[in-house]
């Protein structure tokens, strides 16, 4: 029977084919792997002639936390920008193991605290050298001892405080300022000036007497000249009545 599947498989049409694909397949594998191998016994060389050092330090535990001490440093986790992990022990000592020289960013991360972040040089000849991160002003440099001494900031906000109804809000809302300043200035503005510009401005607003009112001046526009026509005809006949009454006399 397994000639006969030997004899079956071997008769199928295009079975050569398929048996180079796969045997193909494992060929390119088997160089892909050893391309790798070869690779990785590099790197291991390169960094067998690297020189590797260590930071050291410790951090502050602050005294309002609710947690639990072994809960807060389980939490707790120390970091480069380089990619080097250090661990807390229980008196809040780290070590960060296996770091080549160049320059990093110590940071710690905690859920509920803030700290600020290191920055360790570390040169050739294996000297360590800590200054605090100024992002405002780098020119100005400020040493930190080593091993590091990392304190906390203050806590996260995760949640902003609500504001509260203050009467200055209110007094110094524009919509009351348009309004309240234009009549403060125009009660107090006259307060303040001289009695003779005072006096000035009081002749000024003040009519002048010989104008003529506006009802005058309507009436003689709509027919009142015919009025004071007849006024003036009367006045002559009442002045002569004295004159008669002399001549009888």
């Amino acid at each position: 029977s397994c000639q006969q599947a030997h004899v079956s498989w071997s008769v199928l049409p295009g079975s050569s084919h398929v048996i180079m694909t796969g045997n193909l397949l494992i060929w390119v594998l088997l160089g892909v792997c050893a391309v790798c191998g070869v690779l990785g016994e590099g790197e291991d060389e390169v960094n067998v002639g690297v020189e590797r050092y260590k930071i050291e330090g410790r951090v502050v535990r602050p005294d309002s936390s609710l947690v639990s001490p072994a809960d807060w440093f389980a939490n707790t986790k120390v970091f480069t920008n380089g990619g080097h992990f250090g661990f807390l022990r229980e008196d809040g000592s780290f070590v960060i193991n296996n770091v080549p020289s160049g320059s990093y960013v110590v940071q710690v991360m905690n859920p509920t605290y803030i700290y600020e972040p290191l920055r360790v040089d570390i040169n050739s000849k294996g000297k360590i050298r800590a200054r605090a991160v100024n992002h405002i002003q780098p020119s100005n440099v400020i040493q930190m001892p080593h091993p590091l001494r990392m304190k906390s900031v203050g806590p996260y906000r995760y949640f902003l405080q609500r504001e509260q109804w203050r009467l200055t809000d209110t007094l110094m809302n524009p919509m009351v300022l348009m309004t309240v300043l234009p009549l403060a200035l125009m009660m107090i503005l006259p307060r303040l000036n001289d009695p003779e510009t005072r006096k000035e401005m009081e002749q000024i607003q003040m009519p002048k007497m010989d104008t003529p009112e506006l009802s005058e001046i309507m009436t003689s526009f709509f027919g009142g000249g015919s009025t004071s026509t007849q006024c003036q005809g009367n006045q002559p006949k009442t002045r002569s009545r004295p004159n008669k009454r002399k001549d009888k006399s």
